[in-house]
């Protein structure tokens, strides 16, 4: 008010505005709420969830970024929760599940302390502490292994398959995940670097989960182009072209004065000898596959099913550059740079069908960097979960080829960063002790969690891992199979300390962040100015300039 009594109005009109522990309350209830909902999908005796979009069109997954990201999220700090999600996806691949609960987790202790009066940066201080504390805890109980040892991989490949639709299957996709990247693994100064945009995945329903296989070369979604060429070449010379095989109009006006017959005869001929010329440069390359980025004239087509070359054409650039890393070949600019040097090899390049759809296998490179893995499964849902749980084990194995760390799984390594932050807690004075204690007790969160979602009694449970854990067996988690608590490395299973490194980095960041604010300030979406149907101009009543509106 002013002091004459009138309001002073500084935001605008239909603005909402909530502050301090309304404000808190709000953004960390909406947290809390996403993370429950997700909470029941960890483990391997997860629920799978069913999202259904506007469309109608359905997923069926279990996979944390993916339920996010499909669930239209309309709070503020509940979207901050999709994006913690989709930067664990980014960065590491798994754990996704992890850090959205752990997240909420840390939020719903950090509401406890400030019901006892503890400021939020004191929280927030005592957040951070405890975060570098559990990396460093992370860091010295992990275990180290050879970058290229396939049975520590396929350990880690299994257990992140083991809570997806697929871990029936999780041996035999395991082991495809763990040879194509391998495959692709560049050796770097300090060890190894993986491009995972090097394995292409297609996905075709159809056939069984097994029939899923690892092609070392490449898959592409195109056609031979002409019925004359031979479907199928064995030792195949690739040549990778990036022009078109057809005669360039030129790009200014020209006219052609022709008076007989005789002469249009010779400039068609002319033409028609131009399309042979490059159909014999490509021949004289000793090239018998032909893949082109753009298009390739009917008559050439005609040309090099006669000297039977196979050609597939307007190729994407991605797959142009894979088939390069993948054959050994180089991408030429034009027909007359093809040569023998610069061309690549495959055992095999053939058009196969598979369902509905004609593709082209190139296969049994030498030493491909780029390989394919062509999924297959029943349904069309099945194979989409396929792709995202192969997608998830693809990671985590090129998480260990590059960072060759890994700790046990079932909630083990939670439970010996809690025991020891709690440890490190002791040594505190102020009241940032009983954030790290708040932290230590929101991380048991993920095996009290595996242990709900087993059916067993988490608080039985929970108690039992730390008298062991207390005893020197770090490696005690929840045995989600077999509902009891066992040795986590007995039963191998494993994964990489970067998902748990990056899930306790993210889920801090995120929840420090909502910690912070304490004013909300929401202006609502303009609505449209009342007028008559049709809208009148300038939200003035029946059209232009207060007229009667026009009959």
């Amino acid at each position: 008010m002013s002091a004459q009594g009138q309001p002073i109005i500084i935001l605008k009109e239909g603005t909402e505005r909530s502050t301090g522990r309304d404000a808190r309350g709000s953004n960390i209830m909406a947290a809390r709420i996403v993370s429950e909902a997700i909470k029941t999908s960890l483990g391997p005796k997860g629920m799978d969830k069913m999202l259904v979009d506007s469309f109608g069109d359905v997923t069926i997954t279990n996979d944390g970024a993916t339920m996010l990201k499909e669930m239209d999220v309309q709070h503020p700090a509940a979207k901050m929760m999709v994006e913690v999600s989709k930067t664990q996806d980014d960065e590491v691949g798994d754990g996704t599940t992890s850090v959205v609960i752990l997240t909420g987790e840390l939020l719903g202790k950090a509401t406890e302390l400030m019901d006892k009066k503890v400021h939020p940066t004191v929280i927030i201080q005592g957040f951070r502490q405890a975060e570098e504390q559990a990396l460093k805890i992370l860091d010295e109980i992990a275990e180290k292994v050879d970058p290229k040892d396939k049975k520590a991989l396929m350990k880690v490949s299994k257990t992140a398959m083991a809570s997806k639709l697929i871990s029936s299957h999780s041996e035999y996709l395991s082991n495809i995940a763990v040879d194509a990247v391998l495959q692709i693994a560049e050796p770097t100064d300090d060890g190894f670097s993986v491009d995972l945009d090097m394995i292409k995945i297609e996905k075709k329903p159809g056939a069984s989960m097994t029939d899923t296989k690892l092609i070392s070369g490449l898959i592409i979604d195109k056609e031979v182009v002409h019925n004359g060429m031979p479907k199928q070449v064995k030792k195949a010379t690739i040549g990778l072209l990036n022009a078109a095989m057809e005669i360039e109009k030129t790009e200014f006006d020209s006219k052609i004065a022709i008076e007989t017959p005789d002469q249009m005869q010779a400039y068609l001929d002319q033409e028609e000898q131009m399309l042979r010329d490059m159909v014999k440069k490509v021949k004289d390359a000793g090239i018998n596959v032909l893949l082109c980025q753009k298009g390739i004239d009917d008559m050439v087509q005609h040309f090099l099913s006669r000297e039977g070359i196979l050609a597939s054409r307007r190729l994407k650039k991605s797959d142009m550059e894979a088939l390069a890393k993948a054959t050994g070949a180089k991408v030429v600019n034009s027909v007359d740079q093809l040569s023998a040097e610069d061309a690549g090899y495959a055992e095999l390049v053939e058009e196969k069908k598979i369902s509905d759809d004609k593709m082209i296998f190139v296969e049994g490179c030498k030493n491909p960097k780029a390989v394919s893995i062509l999924i297959r499964g029943g349904t069309e849902r099945v194979v989409d979960e396929a792709d995202r749980s192969i997608h998830d084990a693809l990671c985590v194995v090129k998480d260990v080829v590059e960072e060759p760390k890994i700790v046990a799984g079932g909630g083990a390594p939670e439970i010996e960063v809690a025991r020891q932050l709690r440890d490190f807690a002791e040594e505190l004075v102020g009241r940032e002790r009983l954030a790290v204690v708040a932290f230590a007790d929101a991380i048991e969160v993920i095996p009290t969690t595996l242990s709900e979602n087993s059916g067993m009694d988490p608080i039985d449970a929970i108690s039992e891992m730390q008298s062991e854990h207390s005893k020197g067996n770090k490696w005690v988690g929840v045995n989600g199979f077999d509902n009891v608590v066992a040795d986590m490395a007995k039963l191998n299973v494993y994964e990489p300390m970067v998902v748990k490194a990056q899930a306790v980095k993210s889920a801090t960041e995120a929840s420090t962040l909502l910690l912070k604010i304490d004013d909300i300030i929401a202006i609502q979406k303009m609505s449209a100015p009342p007028g008559p149907p049709g809208g009148g101009m300038g939200g003035m009543p029946g059209g232009m300039g207060g007229m009667p509106p026009m009959m």
